[in-house]
This record gives structure tokens, C-alpha cells and sequence, in this order.
């Protein structure tokens, strides 16, 4: 087949294939956008309701209008960032665009909303009695000795207790599943992967099936209603897991790293220190922020083995604050809601950043 000498070449149409794939790139992003909202939506929407309950309620009942009021704001604000990401054509572009749209739903909030919102439903932050406040607030008598109900402990002590529950757990964990990690890891023994496997079949067992002997066990070593004994046993239900994950990534740090220490001088417990251990971080970082939530939420132990309402802790407090005013006011059933759900907003707030790198291995240098 001949072809004239001359004839014009047909030109790849490089800008229409530029601005297709621009467009095409910004429609995938709008619609993995469009599905994480669509799927966040019945989730966070609980939880935005309780806090506009808690802030909002001045009467004890349910009142819904601060919670369209604020719906109405943040709906579009979100849709109208997630547009201005997707159509944003420089960073410029999209930092004055979010800029504006901040500030258009700022500005709405304060006029619309703010001025509704009050603190008067976190009265148990400073009122240990506060329940028969509250009763003789919605009631108007005065009901004095006669009061009855729940003799609530301070909100503070309840807290404490909790963290103090969370934070003995989380350290027993994080400190016993690195060493028994990295000893399963780097050691060989007889039966070593016999143990392996009792690791996750221990942490399959339903805990409802253990309160009895639990309980019993608790109550003849002399720590029941302690709470020391409702960490020893949160302890041993979460240990098993941890171990087995911490293992999973000592395995994946080079044995040339902790080799090249050992040449170097270091003694074996200065290398796992000062070499493995920085490589595993993510990991313990991650047993640590979910072993920590586990205690702060735990409700089924701690109602079974504590008893004194000094031993109270803020899942047991929240029980009781449901239990006691519910039907009177749902505000400050809110109220205690979102001051019991704020450790562990700050705690994900803090960690997601080393939840979101967490890789396994190490790198040599």
C-alpha cells in the first residue's frame, strides 16, 4: 500500500484526551465522595442528634428543630465542599472556595442556631445531687429528704474510675503483648505453635459464657467489686489478640536490623528497644488506642463485679443516669452521653494519624 509523500498525519487529539481524563478523575472522586457521606449519614447522625439534644433541650424533651436547623447548615456545607473539590482547578482555587463556604456556614450557625444552645443540661459536671434537681425543676416541688431515687457518685470520681480502668488495661496490654510478641516472634520452643493457635481460640470465647466462673473467681481471690479485678480480666480477654498482631509485626522487621545493633554493641534488650520496638510502633500505637477504648466502653463486666457506686464507672454511671431520669429529661441523659463520648473523640483525634500509616516492616539505614 503506497501513502503520497506529504500527506498530512492525523494528530492525536492529546488536549481532548487531557481534559477527559481531568473530568473523568473528578467524577470517580465525587462519587467515592458521594458514597463514604451517603454511608457516614445513619451512622454519625445518631450521635449529631444526641449532642444537639444535649445542647439545645431546655424543657427535657426531645426537641427537634435545633437538630433541622443544624442539618440544614451542615448538609450543604458538605456538598458544596465536596463540589468545590471536585471542580477546584488549582489549590488556590479550592483554598478560597472552602474559605467561603466555611464562612457562609459559620455565619449561618451563629445566627441560626448558637443562640438556642446552652449549658444547663451538663448540671451533674458540677451538682453531685443533681437528680433531684432536676426532678424538682420539671415537677416545681420542692421534694427535699423525700426525694429517693439513685444516690449517685460525682461525675469526676465515675471519670477517674474509668480512666484509671482504660489506662491500667491498655498499659498491661500494650507492655505484655510487645514482649510476648516479639519473644514468639524471634524464638523458637517447644510448642510455640501450639500457643499460636490457643492465642486466637482464647480470644473466641463469649464472654456472657465466663461471668459465672469469672464472678466466683473474682469473689474467692477477694477481688470482686475492685477494680482492679474487672482489669485483670478485661486484660485477659484482650491479650490474646494483641499478642497475636504485635508478633505479625516483629515478624515483618528484618532480622538484619537487630542483627546490625548486636554487631555494633548493643545488648539484646537496648536492640529491642532502641531498634525493633520504633518499628513496630504503628502497631503499638493501635493495640494501645483499641485496648484503651475497650476499657473506657466496657458495660457487661463492670456491672456484673462492681457493686459500690464508689467503684461506679462511666458506663455504669450512664446506665444509672438512663435508667433514673429518662422519661424526664432526655436532655441531660444527652448531656452525660456526649461528656462520656468525648475521651474518645480526643483519643481517635490524637492517634488517627499513626492508625492511618500503620505498615509493617522496617526499613535499614
Amino acid at each position: 500500500m503506497n501513502v503520497a509523500l506529504g500527506s498530512p498525519q492525523p494528530r492525536t487529539p492529546w488536549d481532548r484526551l487531557a481534559v477527559r481524563a481531568k473530568w473523568m478523575r473528578r467524577a470517580k472522586l465525587g462519587a467515592i465522595y458521594g458514597f463514604l457521606i451517603a454511608v457516614s449519614v445513619p451512622v454519625l447522625l445518631p450521635f449529631f442528634w444526641m449532642a444537639s439534644v444535649a445542647f439545645s433541650s431546655k424543657t427535657g424533651t426531645v426537641d427537634t428543630i435545633i437538630l433541622w436547623r443544624s442539618m440544614a447548615i451542615l448538609v450543604p456545607f458538605v456538598l458544596a465542599c465536596w463540589i468545590c473539590s471536585t471542580i477546584g482547578a488549582t489549590a488556590r482555587q479550592m483554598f478560597f472556595g472552602f474559605a467561603a463556604i466555611t464562612a457562609i456556614a459559620v455565619v449561618a450557625f451563629v445566627v441560626f442556631v448558637l443562640p438556642d444552645l446552652h449549658l444547663g443540661n451538663f448540671i451533674f459536671i458540677t451538682e453531685k445531687d443533681f437528680s433531684n434537681t432536676v426532678r424538682e425543676r420539671r415537677s416545681g416541688v420542692k421534694l427535699g429528704d423525700f426525694a429517693g431515687g439513685i444516690n449517685f457518685p460525682s461525675v469526676w470520681s465515675a471519670f477517674a474510675n474509668s480512666l484509671y480502668l482504660a489506662g491500667g488495661q491498655t498499659l498491661i496490654v500494650a507492655t505484655v503483648a510487645s514482649l510476648a510478641g516479639y519473644y514468639l516472634s524471634r524464638f523458637k520452643f517447644a510448642g510455640r505453635a501450639a500457643m499460636l493457635r490457643t492465642l486466637l481460640v482464647l480470644h473466641a470465647f463469649p464472654v456472657l459464657t465466663l461471668i459465672v466462673p469469672l464472678f466466683l473467681t473474682l469473689n474467692f481471690v477477694g477481688l470482686l467489686d475492685q477494680l482492679l479485678g474487672v482489669m485483670l480480666v478485661l486484660v485477659g480477654f484482650e491479650l490474646p489478640f494483641a499478642i497475636f498482631i504485635m508478633k505479625g509485626f516483629f515478624d515483618a522487621v528484618p532480622w538484619e536490623i537487630e542483627m546490625s545493633a548486636l554487631t555494633d554493641g548493643a545488648s539484646r534488650r537496648q536492640a529491642f528497644v532502641q531498634v525493633v520496638l520504633p518499628q513496630v510502633s504503628n502497631g503499638l500505637i493501635a493495640i494501645s488506642v483499641f485496648s484503651f477504648i475497650r476499657g473506657w466502653e466496657e458495660y457487661i463486666f463492670v456491672f456484673t463485679f462492681l457493686i459500690e457506686n464508689v467503684n461506679w464507672t462511666m458506663s455504669l454511671y450512664m446506665f444509672f443516669v438512663r435508667d433514673d431520669i429518662m422519661g424526664i429529661d432526655f436532655g441531660l441523659v444527652s448531656a452525660v452521653g456526649v461528656f462520656y463520648l468525648a475521651p474518645s473523640l480526643v483519643l481517635y483525634a490524637v492517634a488517627q494519624k499513626y492508625l492511618m500509616q500503620m505498615t509493617i516492616g522496617g526499613v535499614k539505614g
